[in-house]
């Protein structure tokens, strides 16, 4: 039972911003090559937008990165972006939580079924 309730404050804390209409607070950084480091700044996302993280590949190979802020509409498109006579392949991944694009691409639907897992398995495990 407690395991239980350790799961549902976790899942209030990370939705409860979304829930309160608070804005939401994303990491930015501009379209890098992979090599190039950036120091993210933390961005505050207009209402009813999303963090982001973007892949830009040239072939099989990821050579650009970017996040930010992005309405959910134009999330999980992809589209060509022509930079120092390069055509790259941009593709993005969104989610709804405070600094979820920190780290390596982690979609909304992926938490979501994670946290239905953790869920499932604490429960059934108190049975």
């Amino acid at each position: 039972m407690l395991q239980l309730l350790h799961v549902s404050v976790l899942w209030i804390y990370l939705h409860l911003p979304s829930l309160l209409c608070d804005n939401l607070l994303c990491y930015y950084s501009p379209i890098l090559e992979k090599e190039k480091t950036f120091k993210f700044i933390v961005t505050e996302c207009p209402p009813d937008e999303m963090c982001f993280k973007a892949d830009g590949r040239y072939g099989n190979h990821s050579a650009l990165s970017a996040r930010g802020c992005m309405a959910e509409k134009d999330c999980s498109q992809m589209h060509e972006l022509r930079l120092k006579g390069t055509v790259y392949i941009m593709s993005y991944a969104c989610c709804d939580r405070p600094y979820c694009n920190a780290c390596l691409v982690v979609t909304a639907k992926l938490f979501s079924i994670t946290a239905t897992l953790v869920t499932v398995a604490v429960m059934a495990s108190s049975l």
